[in-house]
C-alpha cells in the first residue's frame, strides 16, 4: 500500500510539473523563414501566429503564387522549431521514467 501512495505521490507531482512545462512551452516563440530570409513568420508555443515579415521585393503583381508559398514554407520552419523545443523540453522532465518508446505525452 505504501508503494501505492509514494505511486500517486509522484503522479501528482509529475502532473504538476507537465502542467509548468505547458505553461513554459506556451510562452515561447520560433521565427521560421523561407526565401533565404524574405518571408519570416513566428508563432508561439501554442502555434499561433505572432508576426509575418515580407520582404516588399517580394510585393509584385503576378507573384501571389511564390508569396504564398513561401508564407507556408516559413511558416511550417517555425512550427518545427517549436515542436524540436518541445520534445527537447518532454525528454528533459520524463528523463528516466520507464515511458514506451512513440508513446505520445498529452499536448
Amino acid at each position: 500500500m505504501k508503494d501505492l501512495l509514494g505511486l500517486m505521490g509522484k503522479a501528482k507531482e509529475m502532473q504538476a510539473k507537465f502542467q509548468a512545462m505547458q505553461e513554459e512551452i506556451a510562452t515561447i516563440e520560433a521565427t521560421g523563414q523561407a526565401g533565404g530570409g524574405l518571408v519570416q513568420v513566428t508563432i508561439s508555443g501554442k502555434f499561433e501566429m505572432k508576426a509575418l515579415k515580407i520582404d516588399p521585393s517580394l510585393l509584385k503583381e503576378d507573384e501571389g503564387e511564390i508569396l504564398e508559398d513561401l508564407i507556408i514554407a516559413a511558416h511550417n520552419d517555425a512550427k518545427a522549431k517549436v515542436e524540436v523545443t518541445m520534445q527537447e523540453k518532454t525528454k528533459a522532465l520524463t528523463a528516466g521514467l520507464p515511458i514506451p518508446p512513440g508513446m505520445k505525452l498529452p499536448f
